[in-house]
């Protein structure tokens, strides 16, 4: 019987052992290739409480999003310590290629990485949104894998950790701009997740009084579109230029003086109605976009 709860894996000797593997040559860093595991039938989701980087390849009837594709190139995804990764039940793929990098946050302690590497939003996306890498791309990365490879599993010396940082850092500039090459690429199924997006906020806002149920959030769109927060704020920006908050604060301040210039409603009534706790933060809002107070901005019509 499938095992319901994530399995966590606190270190990388550990996965390499419940994977079936030999112990790792360096006990906060390793790379693994994905066609060496052994299956276990019983775990389908874990929890790594460290960075893991892949590349697959075979990865049949992947969900992308709410589409199905039978994918045989690289395929390149991210997690971020604490992130749970579930698998579909049945056996592992017999044409499953690639690998895994496991990178213990202990190993980036007391570098620029440690902080930087924070900062790269695709370690927060879904499984469902890894990343479609070209022939070429696919070289460039595994290039700088196998360069890593081979500099921890020679004798670490002062300058080991250095190298692999760079190694590592080179890397994850160069996923990131593959990343958005991939949201201009993807021009037609991004540009109706921009649609959906603008419904899904169109609607929300609908209602005539959203009182009580509160402002649209970051999160609840996500949902709405079946994607995760993240990969949506970076969809957007890429090709808006907008973060999804500013473009959930131009539709209420679009709102909001559509109420102040076609009724009488109080300001207090109109940030309630909108869904704010506080009229307070809403004439704050207000003015930060406008340049001017609610009430100044209906005076304008009298």
């Amino acid at each position: 019987m499938a095992n319901p709860s994530p399995v966590r894996i606190r270190s990388i000797t550990e996965g390499h052992r419940l994977t079936g593997l030999e112990k790792p040559h360096h006990p906060l860093i390793s790379i693994v290739n994905v066609a060496q595991f052994k299956n276990d039938s019983d775990i389908h989701a874990v929890i790594f409480d460290f960075y893991v980087i892949s590349i697959k390849r075979g990865c049949n009837n992947l969900l992308y999003g709410q589409q199905k594709y039978d994918f045989d190139e690289g395929l390149m995804a991210f997690m971020s310590p604490g992130q749970v990764l579930r698998g579909e039940q049945g056996e592992i793929p017999p044409n499953l290629e690639g690998w895994m990098l496991f990178i213990h946050p202990d190993f980036l302690w007391n570098t620029p990485l440690a902080k930087k590497i924070k900062q790269y939003e695709y370690f927060e996306y879904a499984a469902n949104e890894a990343l479609f890498l070209s022939d070429k791309e696919e070289m460039m990365v595994n290039t700088l894998v196998e360069n890593i490879r081979q500099e921890y599993k020679t004798n670490m010396d002062k300058f080991s950790q250095d190298v692999i940082i760079a190694q590592l850092d080179l890397l994850l500039i160069y996923a990131q701009r593959f990343y958005e090459r991939q949201f201009i690429t993807r021009k037609i199924t991004n540009s109706k997740i921009l649609t959906r997006f603008e419904d899904a906020l169109t609607n929300y806002l609908k209602d005539q009084e959203l009182d009580g149920k509160g402002l649209p959030t970051v999160q609840y769109l996500a949902d709405r579109l079946n994607i995760s927060a993240k990969y949506l704020n970076s969809l957007l920006k890429q090709l808006t230029g907008r973060t999804t908050q500013q473009h959930i604060h131009e539709k209420l301040i679009a709102k909001a003086k559509e109420k102040l210039s076609t009724t009488e409603l109080s300001v207090s009534e109109i940030a309630y109605g909108l869904g704010f706790e506080h009229p307070q933060s809403f004439s704050k809002l207000f003015k930060s976009k406008t340049n001017l107070s609610p009430l100044d901005f209906r005076a304008t019509f009298k």
